[in-house]
């Protein structure tokens, strides 16, 4: 197991090498000088010249992407175009947040879609079925956007249970959590149905009813844990989305994480806060799968990495 985990530990540099240069040149397809944006609509010729000049600008692309990697493996992670503040700085302070709705999305994804999809497998083709599968239908297809704005509507402009935007207590991070947690719950309930379907058809699992097992001791002791591999890696998955940001939601809900941090950077041409961004997500989105290849291991001890 060591010898894997360290392998997989070798592979995240050429991965995020790839990912630096392909987020590296599509920033800079994007139209607009950032230059301009720093010094103003109505800055002169010679005061842009210098602010390309102070931020490495006038420098031939493949010149810059060269400066970029040399910094970042000297720690220098470069300065905000936008804030002038450390982009270090910049993604510290936003990295917490969307942490915190990830984990609190999750929650809610993996409590309401397990248990959704165990009940929908424990009566399959019933009306709880039916009303479960369709309800996680409507889940997958809603528009996130669209479901936070109405959650607004109603939890804070109707009934003012929650705050509608912004981060401060945990009442705050209620509708959030819900909007984004909703989507993945669905996809986990379907994934979890159709995984336990499988499993109590096999032939150990009516042996254990002809034993005289309890119901409840088959579905969650013997179904359950035989289920969890493709569980555990579509909830690896949407864990690893989360993380990245939920943009639409954390834009709606004005939530100060990494997602709403890179639309800003990008409109405002913030190439540092940009490659930096989607290098801490693509880093997550790594060790997140590296953790759900550990967790395979565990859930089935049949697994060997040696």
């Amino acid at each position: 197991m060591t010898q894997y985990i360290l392998r997989r530990l070798v592979l995240v540099v050429p991965v995020l090498i790839g990912v630096s240069i392909v987020v590296f040149w599509m920033i800079r397809a994007i139209p607009g000088d950032p230059a301009r944006v720093i010094a103003g609509e109505a800055a002169t010729e010679e005061l842009l010249e210098r602010v390309r000049e102070q931020y490495g600008l006038n420098e031939p692309p493949h010149v810059q992407y060269l400066i970029f990697v040399k910094n970042v493996l000297t720690g220098d992670f470069g300065r905000s175009i936008r804030s002038r503040r450390p982009v270090i700085d910049e993604i510290r302070t936003r990295i917490g947040p969307t942490v915190e709705l990830a984990v609190g999305s999750m929650a809610v994804a993996v409590f309401l879609g397990v248990t959704t999809g165990i009940l929908s497998a424990v009566r399959p083709n019933s009306w709880v079925d039916a009303v479960s599968m369709f309800i996680a239908l409507v889940g997958i297809s809603m528009p996130v956007f669209w479901l936070g704005l109405m959650f607004m509507y109603l939890f804070s402009y109707q009934l003012e249970w929650f705050p509608t935007a912004g981060r401060g207590t945990w009442r705050h991070l209620v509708l959030p959590a819900l909007t984004l947690g909703l989507s993945s719950a669905a996809i986990i309930a379907r994934m979890t149905r159709s995984s336990m379907l499988e499993v109590l058809r096999q032939d150990y699992v009516r042996t254990a009813r002809a034993k005289g097992l309890a119901e409840r001791v088959i579905v969650l002791k013997h179904a359950f844990r035989n289920a969890l591999i493709p569980i555990i890696t579509v909830t690896g998955l949407q864990f690893g989305s989360l993380l990245g940001g939920a943009v639409l939601t954390e834009s709606v809900f004005a939530w100060p994480g990494i997602g709403r941090l890179m639309v800003e950077s990008i409109i405002a041409r913030d190439y540092p806060v940009v490659q930096m961004s989607v290098l801490v997500v693509a880093l997550a989105f790594i060790l997140l799968n590296l953790i759900v290849d550990i967790l395979y291991a565990y859930a089935d001890p049949t697994i060997r990495y040696d």
